[in-house]
């Protein structure tokens, strides 16, 4: 196996990993709750005025799913619509007080997972991060170009 594939190879293990040890707390604290449900509830506190284009866009899912995960949203009283009053076109998200214990629970459990993995990170040097920081952005970039290559495709057949 060469190097590519074993770093490849790696970032999928770690992330199996990763989601195999934080699964049964995730989903005993966020009972009644789907992933995707709890990552839109994360985006939409974070990222004022969100809407379902930036959601979609996000997620990398279509403006359709997003509709139907932020209509479910609602109807769980997690989230609530609003429009500006000088465009009453766009309907934008914000969470309700409901939403902001989900998004709590959800922080915190990050919180206690990032504590538990700390040793690890506490031995990595500045330089190491900067190395890997500048691998996952470069990835990213090429990865990002790659989809919006597929994109224009989907769009021309």
């Amino acid at each position: 196996m060469n190097k590519e594939d074993q770093v490849l190879m790696g970032f999928r293990d770690l992330y199996n990993k990763l989601v195999w040890l934080n699964k049964d707390k995730m989903e005993e604290s966020l009972k009644g709750y789907k992933p995707s449900e709890v990552h839109c509830i994360e985006y939409i506190e974070r990222n004022v005025d969100s809407n379902v284009t930036k959601l979609a866009e996000s997620f990398y899912m279509t403006r359709g799913a997003i509709s139907k995960l932020t209509q479910k949203l609602i109807q769980k009283g997690l989230i609530e619509s609003y429009q500006k009053s000088d465009n009453k076109k766009e309907i934008y998200f914000r969470l309700t007080e409901q939403g902001k214990v989900i998004y709590k629970i959800h922080e915190d459990l990050h919180k206690e997972f990032q504590e538990r993995d700390k040793v690890v990170f506490e031995q990595v040097t500045a330089a190491q991060f900067d190395s890997m920081l500048s691998f996952v952005e470069k990835y990213n970039r090429h990865l990002e170009a790659e989809i919006k290559k597929k994109g224009i495709e989907m769009k021309s057949e």
